[in-house]
């Protein structure tokens, strides 16, 4: 567990991992072994297609996951991976859908409700990876989070590790969603312990981590520490550690003041500016990690 700056209890969570039980490079035994030493207090066994229950391997809580994935390589034709993390039971998804529902799209939709059905949360992986429009993200219906980062994605044959236009332009068509930062590790190389959700929590019961995780409370972090707070109905402060940018992102296209950069930066403010909706903010550290908060929305002005 971490104690935040604030004196805040947290979690410090993998939620994407694959192992040889699907197509990951390391046994389950092996891959806690890399997080372990890292501080990580979960991981999430995230296999193609294998339900992996709850349990705990070397001393290291892990918690119930899957990945679903559909489409293939062709962004155009629709490519859709959905997780599901801390599920109570196996959703038992076919494998095939075939005479059932026809289209990729459809079928991550119904793994969506399916995986919330079992007390999961439902992530979308990777959007960027996967070249998803937000006319398809909006067509899934009621998905917990997404990833705003995904480290194996810049890992050998692609290099879209980063989702935050995706979740922009989703927030400026009023879908607000949590955010997520994740390994999704394959390779148990330049893919492991780059990302962690830090969750904020003194409970480490699996369904208590997915109420946390769906209500928001966390940021998600390459090592960086972060705070968004609403401080007036049209203003947000930033706490973090010491960073050398800190950037406010909403929908409006140039905003004034929206991004800092320094030395040692450890706190910023923003007003509302213009017509902004929804604010969020990233840093970045001396050594180009970054870390995440959630969307805070600004108050209507009348």
């Amino acid at each position: 567990m971490f104690v935040d700056m604030f004196g805040k209890t947290r979690a410090k969570l993998a939620l994407h991992a694959h192992t040889t039980r699907s197509d990951g490079k390391r046994t389950p035994e092996e891959a806690v072994e890399f997080y372990i030493a890292e501080g990580y207090d979960a991981i999430a066994f995230t296999d193609h297609w294998v339900f992996n229950g709850e349990e705990e391997i070397g001393g290291l809580k892990v918690l119930a996951g899957c990945e679903y994935n559909f489409g293939g390589g062709n962004g155009a034709n629709g490519v859709y991976h959905i997780i599901g993390v801390g599920m109570t039971s196996d959703p038992c998804v076919p494998n095939d859908w075939s005479n059932m529902i026809r289209t990729g799209q459809a079928k991550a939709a119904e793994v969506i409700k399916m995986i919330k059905l079992h007390n999961g949360l439902a992530v979308v992986a990777h959007p960027a990876w996967s070249l998803n429009t937000t006319e398809q993200l909006l067509n899934l219906g009621d998905f917990d989070a997404l990833e705003i980062y995904n480290a194996v994605s810049e890992c050998g044959n692609s290099d879209r590790p980063y989702s935050g236009l995706i979740a922009d332009r989703l927030a400026t068509d009023g879908r607000y969603t949590t955010l997520l930062a994740t390994d999704d590790t394959h390779y148990y190389t330049d893919d492991v312990c780059k990302a962690a959700v830090m969750v904020e929590t003194t409970d480490m019961d699996s369904q208590s981590l997915v109420r946390a995780l769906r209500a928001g409370r966390f940021y998600s972090t390459q090592g960086p520490e972060v705070h968004l707070v609403k401080t007036a109905p049209d203003k947000v402060k930033v706490y973090c550690s010491p960073a050398s940018k800190i950037v406010f992102l909403s929908n409006s296209v140039w905003a004034r003041g929206r991004v800092v950069k320094g030395e040692g930066l450890v706190e910023a403010e923003y007003s509302k500016y213009g017509e902004d909706k929804f604010v969020r903010v990233e840093i970045t550290d001396a050594e180009g990690r970054k870390a995440w908060s959630n969307i805070i929305l600004f108050d209507e002005v009348n």
